[in-house]
């Protein structure tokens, strides 16, 4: 990363969020090997980093032109030739309503675009990192794959590539990952405050050694085993996402959006008060029948098929399997047992919990008709997809999917598609990738996974939609 932003030998120098240092302390060793003089300016909001970089190694001369400021809303008056960030990952839910508030505002501002409040402050970071490029300017900016990946992505990114040169985007090998001991998917991008160009290198890292990613951009030797490199439009590659793969054409005309619709899991608000074992049920003596069967976690689920009997089994190990499902019926009118157990949580506050507080009345449990299918929002496992054959319902650590039609043998052909594992395989292209392998994917991003064409119609799922869609042809 310094490599690149220095390669011109600049006399300044931008960390804005300094950390321990490591930047300065690469940028040190390569100004001295290139017989330069080089400042180096950095930003921070923590008093005690400037205690942890002295302890790396840097001294306080190096540290003199560190300032203890906000670098998004108190950005520096002057520009950089060179900037070099790892910036700090605080996703939207842990910033104030008053700082998304600003945030929102600063981006509007900057961009003239609308960036969706889910943002994390390191989208922020990346804008006024932009800003804060001299012309000609070059910055490199590690971050989580997220900030291509997000319900902002499309909006940033647009703007980003119609005023900036995209040189690159490196990406990691699972052996490789720069943070192996932190579940995210790191990217590099490296960028220029140059009028942009159409095409970029898109690079993949399978080693951790620093030697044969400089030789290749350096095109000292030609990509290898160690790194290799896709030159890639920059259309082709704001459509199919920075972080995956490039995609010469398109991967399906079907996609699982045109043969079903998906919905998030119920929100119970408290799972520990909601969602019971049969003993706890039994034991309040609250009737069954106010009780759904529901599942509760990804792990509870052990293969693609759920049945009554791992429902069964879950409830001897002790695991809730039954959700307490009560409709707006008046409290008086509920048995007395239901509300003894109500008045307990009122006891305890839950009326007053954040998602429960809006609820009338707040007992008021969301409702969802059983699906056949099921989806794990996040995971590693292959099989993503689960045959509900317990008609249970999900809480959200999984979606509901729910086909177009209900016919049995429309059913049956739609899960051969979704479980085979070309379909499994296309849940990159559409989610969120984290460390080791893991992918989320939200229900819009599902509706718009692909469906192999051959496999749709090899199933017959082609003739529903023809029927729909007459003026298709699929031949």
């Amino acid at each position: 990363m310094v490599a690149y932003v220095l390669h011109r030998h600049p006399a300044l120098l931008l960390d804005p969020a300094l950390g321990e240092g490591a930047f300065f302390r690469a940028a040190k060793r390569y100004a001295e090997c290139g017989g330069f003089t080089l400042t180096m300016h950095g930003r921070d909001i923590d008093p005690e980093i400037l205690i942890h970089a002295r302890e790396s190694g840097l001294s306080d001369a190096d540290l003199q032109h560190v300032e203890l400021k906000d670098f998004v809303l108190e950005p520096p008056r002057e520009q950089f030739p060179a900037i070099v960030a790892n910036p700090p990952y605080i996703r939207h839910h842990r910033l104030t309503t008053e700082q998304k508030q600003l945030l929102r505002h600063y981006a509007q501002a900057a961009t003239g675009r609308h960036i969706d409040g889910r943002a994390g402050l390191h989208v922020y970071f990346l804008i006024r990192a932009l800003q804060s490029l001299s012309p000609h300017g070059r910055l490199a900016y590690i971050v989580s794959a997220d900030i291509c990946e997000g319900v902002f992505a499309r909006q940033l990114w647009g703007w980003i590539c119609e005023k900036f040169r995209l040189d690159g985007v490196i990406t990691f090998s699972t052996g490789a990952a720069p943070f192996p001991d932190v579940d995210t998917n790191a990217l590099i991008f490296l960028l220029a405050n140059e009028p942009p160009v159409p095409e970029f290198d898109w690079v993949v890292c399978h080693t951790r050694e620093t030697a044969p990613l400089l030789a290749v951009l350096e095109q000292q030797v030609p990509p290898g085993e160690a790194v290799t490199v896709h030159r890639r439009t920059v259309t082709e590659a704001l459509s199919t996402g920075l972080s995956r793969p490039p995609q010469a054409e398109a991967v399906s005309r079907f996609t699982l959006g045109d043969f079903a619709s998906v919905m998030r899991g119920i929100v119970t608000g408290d799972n520990d008060f909601f969602f019971l074992t049969s003993a706890q049920r039994d034991k309040l003596g609250i009737p069954a029948g106010l009780f759904v069967r529901a599942v509760g976690r990804t792990r509870d689920v052990s293969g693609d098929h759920l049945t009554l009997d791992d429902m069964d089994r879950l409830d001897e190990n002790g695991r809730p399997t039954y959700l307490l499902s009560l409709n707006g019926t008046a409290f008086d009118a509920l048995p007395m047992s239901v509300q003894q157990y109500l008045r307990e949580g009122e006891r305890r506050g839950i009326p007053e919990k954040v998602l429960i507080q809006t609820r009338k009345p707040w007992y008021r449990m969301e409702h969802r008709q059983v699906p056949p299918f099921l989806f794990a929002y996040l995971g590693r496992r292959s099989s993503r997809f689960i045959r509900n054959q317990a008609g249970v319902v999900p809480l959200t650590c999984l979606m509901c999917i729910y086909p177009h039609l209900t016919d049995s043998a429309f059913i049956e052909r739609l899960w051969r598609v979704i479980s085979h594992p070309e379909t499994v395989a296309n849940l990159r292209l559409v989610g969120k990738s984290y460390g080791g392998d893991a992918i989320k994917v939200e229900p819009r991003a599902l509706e718009r996974l692909p469906l192999p064409d051959a496999l749709v119609v090899e199933s017959g799922l082609h003739q529903y939609l023809q029927q729909k869609q007459g003026a298709l042809d699929f031949r």
